[in-house]
C-alpha cells in the first residue's frame, strides 16, 4: 500500500479521487503483479493481458501505469494515448490578448485570438533563468506520463547552476543522493518507476556533473501528507544545514502551487516549503498549456500556438512593463507553453534542440522477435543504468531512430524474456 501511494499519489488526488477499499485491493494487486515481471516490456504486456478483464476504474489505474511504463520503453506517443491525463482547469484570467470573451465549459472564460497586440513570445528557459536571479527557490513541474516536460528541467540545470544554484531535488528519487553523486549515473533501483525514463536520468547525471548536490526529498514510506513531508525533508536536508543555499526542485503537477485549491484541502509542498523557510520560491507551471489529445481546437493552447509558434518551450512576456504572464498568478509565476508533438512516433523534442543527434534503427538488431527493445546506454555504464535512450518495436520489419548526444554507446535489442537478440557498439560524431 505504501508504494502505491507513494508512487501514484499524485493522480488519485488529481484525477481519480478516494479510492473505496476494494479498488485500492484490485490496485495494489495489480502494482505488486506488474512490479514483479522481469522487465519493462514484460510489464507493458502484462497490463495489456489484464486490461480487458479489470472494472472501469481499475483500468483507469492499470492505464496510468501503462502509460509510465510507455515511457520507460521511449514510447511516448503511446504514452498520450494510453492515459490521456488532462489536469488543465479553467483559466483564472483570460488570455493577455483579450478581444471577445467567450465561454467554454471545460476552461472557463477565454478570448478569441485576432493579434498578439504587445505579448511576444520569449524561450522559457531564459524568461525563467532571469526571474531566478533574485530568488533562492525555483519549483518546476512536470506532467509524470508526459516526458516533453522535462526538456526544460534539463535546459535550466546549467543555467541555474551558473547563478548560484547548488542543490537540485528530483521528485520520485528514493536512493541517497550521496550515493547517487559518487556513482556519476541513476540506475533502475534509485528511485519509482517515472525515474527509469531515459531523460528523467539524463536530467540527473546533467544536474551531477554540473557540480549540483542532489537531494531526495519524497517520503519513502506512507505519509498521512505527502506535501507536509516533502516541505520538511527539503527544508531539512537544504536550508537547515546550509542557510545560504539556493534550490532547484523538480516536481510533479500540483506540489508547485503557492496556493491550496488544485489539491482540494492540501497546502501544496510550495506553500509548506515558503512557511518554513520564509523564502519566496520561483513557480514554474508546465502541465497547463501542452499537446494533450483529443482537445477541442479552440482550447487556449491552441489558441496561443496559433499565433506564437515555437519549437523550444516558451513564455509571453508582456512588452507593457516587461513582464512574465503567468494564467494563475496566485499559484504560479510563470506559465510555460510546450510545442505541439503533432502526432510523431519520436517526437523531435528530443533531439533537446540539437544537442542528440538521430540514430537510425530498425528490426533487423532484433533478428525478427517483436515485441524487441533497442536501446542505448552509455559506454562507461553497466547494464542497469538508466538508457541514454531506447525505443520498442511492436510489430516488424520496422524502422525508427535514436537520439543521443556525440560519445560511444552499447546498443541492445531484447525481448519480453530479457533475452539478448543482438547488440553493438556506435559511436556519435560531432557535426
Amino acid at each position: 500500500m505504501a508504494a502505491r501511494i507513494f508512487a501514484f499519489a499524485l493522480f488519485c488526488i488529481m484525477s481519480l479521487g478516494c479510492l473505496t477499499s476494494a479498488h485500492a485491493q484490485t490496485e495494489d494487486e495489480l502494482l505488486s503483479r506488474f512490479r514483479a515481471q522481469a522487465n519493462d516490456l514484460a510489464r507493458r504486456q502484462y497490463l495489456l493481458a489484464r486490461m480487458p478483464d479489470l472494472s472501469a476504474s481499475d483500468q483507469s489505474f492499470a492505464r496510468q501505469l501503462l502509460s509510465t511504463v510507455d515511457c520507460e520503453l521511449g514510447l511516448y506517443d503511446l504514452a498520450i494515448r494510453d492515459f490521456p491525463f488532462d489536469d488543465r482547469i479553467a483559466l483564472r484570467r483570460p488570455l493577455p490578448w483579450v478581444s471577445q470573451a467567450l465561454d467554454n465549459a471545460a476552461y472557463g472564460i477565454i478570448s478569441e485570438v485576432h493579434g498578439a497586440g504587445n505579448v511576444i513570445a520569449v524561450n522559457a528557459a531564459d524568461a525563467v533563468a532571469k526571474l531566478a536571479v533574485k530568488r533562492r527557490i525555483v519549483l518546476v513541474n512536470e506532467a509524470h506520463d508526459d516526458p516533453h516536460t522535462r526538456v526544460l528541467i534539463l535546459a535550466l540545470l546549467p543555467r541555474l547552476r551558473a547563478l548560484g544554484y547548488d542543490y537540485f531535488a528530483a521528485e520520485a528519487l528514493t536512493e541517497s543522493g550521496n550515493a547517487l553523486m559518487r556513482r556519476g549515473y541513476p540506475i533502475e533501483s534509485s528511485g519509482t518507476e517515472y525515474l527509469r525514463e531515459p531523460l528523467y536520468g539524463d536530467i540527473l547525471r546533467e544536474a551531477i556533473r554540473l557540480g549540483y548536490t542532489i537531494v531526495a526529498y519524497d517520503p519513502i514510506n506512507q505519509v498521512a501528507d505527502r506535501d507536509d513531508a516533502q516541505a520538511e525533508n527539503l527544508d531539512r536536508k537544504v536550508f537547515v544545514r546550509d542557510p545560504h543555499a539556493r534550490l532547484f526542485v523538480m516536481a510533479g503537477y500540483a506540489h508547485i502551487d503557492k496556493a491550496k485549491g488544485h489539491l482540494g484541502g492540501i497546502e501544496p509542498m510550495a506553500m509548506r516549503l515558503q512557511k518554513l523557510t520564509g523564502l519566496e520560491p520561483l513557480s514554474v507551471d508546465q502541465t497547463q498549456f501542452r499537446d494533450v489529445e483529443p482537445s477541442p481546437h479552440a482550447d487556449p493552447y491552441h489558441q496561443i500556438i496559433d499565433v506564437m509558434e515555437m519549437d523550444q518551450p516558451f513564455v509571453l512576456q508582456l512588452h507593457e512593463g516587461n513582464r512574465t504572464w503567468s494564467s494563475d498568478p496566485w499559484r504560479h509565476d510563470v506559465s510555460v507553453v510546450l510545442p505541439p508533438m503533432r502526432g510523431q512516433q519520436r517526437p523531435d523534442w528530443l533531439s533537446l534542440g540539437g544537442e542528440r543527434q538521430r540514430w537510425p534503427i530498425d528490426t533487423g538488431l532484433c533478428h525478427g522477435v517483436t515485441p524487441c527493445v533497442v536501446e542505448a546506454r552509455y559506454g562507461s555504464e553497466p547494464d542497469d543504468a538508466i538508457p541514454a535512450d531506447r525505443y520498442t518495436f511492436l510489430h516488424a520489419p520496422a524502422a525508427s531512430e535514436l537520439f543521443l548526444r556525440v560519445g560511444t554507446y552499447r546498443l541492445r535489442a531484447w525481448d519480453v524474456a530479457g533475452k539478448t537478440l543482438g547488440e553493438a557498439t556506435i559511436q556519435i560524431a560531432a557535426h
